[in-house]
């Protein structure tokens, strides 16, 4: 990782594209603490996968946290086949889910 002022990498640019490009992270140094990170494409995919990664775990957690409190409903597959009928309605199982779960139902 290379630490360099601002007027530096805009004197010489490329330069200092092609040192990113090769791999090399420059800091941009700002006032403040306000610095700048320069990175490749290929590190800023790797930067971006591991986010999207990341909010998938937290968003697994969060499940297994609901299920383990209670807060899921299973069905069946002939329930869940019944659900795609145009006539369906809620059954007994799902309404006193929702009454358990504070859900309320719209019209």
């Amino acid at each position: 990782m290379l630490a360099v002022k601002s007027a530096n990498i805009r004197d010489n640019f490329k330069e200092w594209c092609d040192k990113i490009s090769m791999g090399e992270t420059v800091v941009i140094s700002r006032p403040r603490n306000e610095n700048i990170y320069m990175i490749n494409e290929t590190e800023y995919n790797t930067l971006q996968k591991a986010k999207r990664n990341a909010e998938y775990l937290n968003m697994i957690n969060e499940s297994v946290a609901q299920f383990e409190r209670g807060e899921t409903i299973s069905f069946t597959l002939e329930e869940l086949q019944a659900m795609e009928s145009e006539d369906w309605k809620p059954t007994k199982k799902i309404l006193e889910f929702e009454k358990k779960h504070g859900v309320q139902r719209q019209g």
